[in-house]
């Protein structure tokens, strides 16, 4: 099922590895930013891989609107991301694989639970991308 937007507010969400070699737990930098209201969020993560960072950032995001509903009451969200995997998979457009199942039953829970659409955007036009090069 695809849910079209007029609009709402624009949410985006990235991740990065960190280079190999460093003597850290965590390996890869989540983020996400709601420009709208001046959100910005940026942490490390201990992730599997690429693609597990990026459900890791998606989910803080839909985390934050989820524990943040007295401030976002009644919204409809366009969220952005640029690994098109993620994107699909939450959509319906790809298969997830048995490893990140869980990851993806999550968001499709919030997604029953809000109003959002989730959308590719080029790297270079997302702004939780930008916070990676901080």
């Amino acid at each position: 099922m695809e849910i079209a937007f007029v609009s709402g507010m624009q949410c985006y969400f990235a991740s990065c590895e960190l280079p190999v070699g460093r003597q850290m737990e965590k390996t890869a930098v989540v983020t996400f930013t709601i420009p709208e209201v001046g959100i910005i969020f940026k942490a490390p993560f201990a992730a599997v891989d690429k693609l597990h960072s990026e459900y890791a950032a998606l989910l803080a995001l839909l985390e934050f609107i989820d524990s943040n509903q007295k401030y976002f009451p009644n919204r409809a969200y366009q969220i952005f991301g640029n690994d098109l995997h993620v994107v699909n998979q939450v959509n319906k457009k790809e298969s997830a694989g048995d490893q990140f199942e869980p990851l993806l039953e999550k968001a499709l829970n919030y997604r029953q639970k809000y109003r959002f659409s989730l959308d590719w955007v080029p790297t270079n036009e997302n702004p939780a991308a930008e916070l990676l090069s901080d």
